[in-house]
């Protein structure tokens, strides 16, 4: 397979992808931990959970797409692609379930409970840790699916 498909494993694409995956994350992180009691609620713990998942995760992807795009020579072993798409669905739909958690916890802190659970700072920065979550699973979906797409071209070269 001479041509590559944009955003499969070892691709500048790629790299971009998992840059913006790590970066939304951390952001999450921050928003969600620093001078913020988040263990009080599962959700907000399942959250810092799975980020701190996607993190490691998506940085080792990401030494590995920089040095293919450095080395101009993309390793696409089937084996390695497949390990790759199972772990970037898995991490893909429990970056969603934390996500959306948070989100509809922070909601309803907002507009049923009004101060008595945060106040406004607080939840502004449940708010938008949500909303970075969001946007690191629609990185993460993405890389999923250009994988997934990589993987049936691979299997068809055996």
């Amino acid at each position: 397979m001479d041509e590559e498909l944009p955003g499969s494993i070892g691709t500048s694409a790629s790299l971009v992808l998992r840059l913006g995956q790590a970066l939304f994350s951390v952001a999450s992180l921050l928003f969600m931990c620093v001078g913020v009691q988040f263990y009080a609620y599962t959700s907000f713990c399942f959250l810092v959970t799975i980020k701190g998942l996607m993190i490691p995760w998506s940085l080792t992807l990401a030494m590995v797409d920089a040095f293919s795009v450095f080395v101009k020579r993309p390793s696409r072993q089937v084996q390695m692609v497949a390990v790759i798409v199972i772990g970037d669905w898995i991490l893909s739909f429990l970056s969603l379930a934390a996500a959306c958690s948070t989100a509809s916890v922070s909601d309803f802190m907002v507009t049923e409970a009004g101060d008595s659970f945060c106040g406004g700072k607080m939840c502004s920065r449940y708010q938008l840790s949500a909303a970075m979550a969001c946007l690191s699973w629609c990185l993460s979906l993405a890389s999923a699916l250009f994988n997934l797409w990589l993987l049936p071209s691979l299997c068809s070269n055996f």
